[in-house]
């Protein structure tokens, strides 16, 4: 494992739309090899706060550092930090699969681009459609495309927003190992999730999204999410 510094920091962060907050002020660190998890109830704020320490969105109030620099979406070092995957399929239409995986990999000058894409196409069980655009994929392959993008390039801040969202089981499961392993290799995760079993099973600490913000061990985390 890498040296566990600070990564992400967020100093009395208040996150909201039009001067308007979804939730409390937060203070929060995260360092390489830690994984934070984010839980709340459905509307808390949950994806807002993710957003924001993504930088995709400004906050009302407080800051966001990475690398102790603050967070600044058209740096280029930022960008090059941080791997972020939100709920939004964004892709070019008349890429095939592959073709997305190769740009991501290219564009990050990973040596080997095409042994690493299959690697991912293999791992997301995308191989027989691997060369077909995106609009001829179900819902959940467009997922785990999106998945595959973000987590085959490199980053020393990954942020995930819900990445359990339409995939089975057996993927899931996939996922929390390999979100183990990335943080085990020193990156630093942020996971907002509403499965109790991926927070439990990676998390090693957990903010919980309220009117007033706390931190929680994953387990009492994976209780909220429950409902109990």
């Amino acid at each position: 494992m890498t040296d566990r510094g600070t990564v992400l920091e967020a100093e009395r962060l208040l996150v909201g739309y039009a001067g308007a907050p979804v939730c409390g002020e937060f203070s929060v660190s995260v360092s390489a090899g830690e994984v934070l998890g984010v839980v709340g109830f459905n509307g808390a704020g949950k994806s807002t706060a993710a957003r924001t320490l993504a930088a995709r969105q400004n906050p009302i109030s407080g800051e966001v550092k990475v690398h102790g620099l603050l967070a600044n979406p058209d740096a280029v070092p930022f960008r090059r930090e941080v791997s972020a995957v939100f709920d939004e399929d964004l892709f070019f239409p008349s890429l095939t699969v592959r073709e997305h995986l190769l740009l991501v990999a290219r564009g990050h000058s990973l040596p080997q681009p095409e042994a690493v894409v299959e690697e991912e196409l293999d791992f997301f069980g995308l191989n027989e459609r691997a060369d077909v655009v995106p609009e001829q994929l179900s819902s959940g392959q467009r997922r785990r495309t999106l998945l595959a993008a973000g987590l085959l390039r490199p980053a020393s801040l990954l942020i995930l927003d819900e990445p359990e969202q339409r995939l089975d089981p057996v993927m899931r499961e996939a996922l929390g190992h390999r979100i183990r392993t990335m943080a085990e290799d020193g990156c630093a995760v942020v996971l907002v999730t509403h499965d109790p079993q991926l927070l439990t099973s990676t998390a090693t600490d957990c903010l919980v999204i309220d009117d007033e913000v706390t931190h929680s061990a994953p387990e009492r985390g994976a209780a909220i999410i429950a409902g109990s």
